[in-house]
């Protein structure tokens, strides 16, 4: 019986959790974590499988013979524009606990928003007890923008909180009790929409879909005043020059944002410091590692039994 092809790990994720996660993973086959210095300058040819997240530029060139490319996340728009990227599958991470990470976010920050957490905040610190005008879910409709498996979950679960619920994808979706837009039907889905959230995936098409033009045809006439901005998805989906344009100008009331044009986030940046937004350092969704690795380990299974391969990404649409 033939040996096991080693598989290659190169995440940049936190180093403890990945060694912790690869504790009886990937039984009877060798794996070259790339964090582990003993494997530096380590010949990588002949090797079929690489799991990936912010990989090193010269991966490729140091495995010139992979099979399957897997990617460390849901995302897959950092290992599109890898240098040298072989013509091979590319598989992304689905996992029912990344899902669920994901809808945990949104529906978090759409009750802080909701629920004017940060007025409330500042009251505390001053020692100021005082009531706040208070609308409830049902008087609020969030758009999600981007209806894959992330998109429909946060759907669900924010209608079972109460908010009206809308989404938008670049071709049509049917969603049970969801009323749907597609393609040029953006600007009747924005004009319906309170609390703005992104999930969708980076694209020739999506970069910088989050602009001036979108916050300004945005509803107006809130229970909350101006509406929000919620960003889980992907950082180079925003202009970031016109979120903060539009919340300083009041056209949005507020934003949550989990993603950035260039991360980290620049220490000078003036979100930081803005009481109407919060900030979170990508993390939105992390990766649970021991899912992700017995969900490579399912499909490295699937392909070696004949099988096909799941969650393949269409390099032309970008996911």
């Amino acid at each position: 019986m033939p040996s096991k092809s080693p598989v290659i790990i190169d995440l940049k994720f936190i180093p403890r959790e990945v060694e912790d996660g690869l504790k009886g993973a990937f039984a009877g086959r060798e794996v070259i974590n790339l964090a582990d210095p003993a494997h530096k300058g380590r010949d990588l040819s002949g090797i079929d499988y690489a799991v990936v997240w912010k990989s090193a530029p010269d991966l490729f060139s140091r495995a010139p013979d992979l099979k399957v490319v897997f990617s460390g996340g849901a995302g897959v728009d950092h290992v599109l524009t890898l240098p040298g990227l072989p013509d091979v599958p590319l598989v992304r991470f689905v996992d029912r606990s990344l899902t669920t990470r994901m809808s945990e976010w949104v529906v978090m920050n759409c009750l802080l928003h909701l629920r004017q957490h940060r007025a409330y905040e500042a009251r505390a610190k001053a020692h100021v007890w005082e009531d706040l005008s208070q609308p409830e879910a049902a008087e609020i409709t969030v758009g999600v923008m981007g209806l894959g498996i992330l998109g429909q979950d946060a759907i669900r679960k924010l209608g079972v909180m109460g908010f009206k619920t809308i989404g938008w994808s670049r071709s049509k979706k049917e969603i049970d009790g969801v009323e749907t837009f597609a393609g040029d039907e953006l600007d009747v889905f924005l004009a319906r929409t309170d609390f703005l959230v992104g999930l969708l995936p980076l694209t020739d098409e999506t970069r910088g879909i989050f602009n001036a033009a979108v916050f300004s045809k945005l509803r107006r006439g809130s229970p909350l005043g101006a509406p929000v901005f919620i960003n889980g998805g992907r950082g180079g989906s925003q202009v970031e020059a016109d979120i903060l344009a539009a919340l300083q100008s009041g056209v949005l009331g507020g934003a949550s944002l989990d993603v950035f044009e260039q991360e980290p986030l620049a220490k000078d940046s003036p979100f930081w410091d803005m009481d109407n937004v919060y900030v979170t350092p990508h993390v939105a969704a992390s990766s649970d590692v021991k899912a992700l690795f017995s969900h490579v380990e399912q499909q490295i299974n699937r392909l070696e039994s004949g099988l096909s391969l799941q969650h393949l990404v269409d390099r032309k649409a970008g996911y």
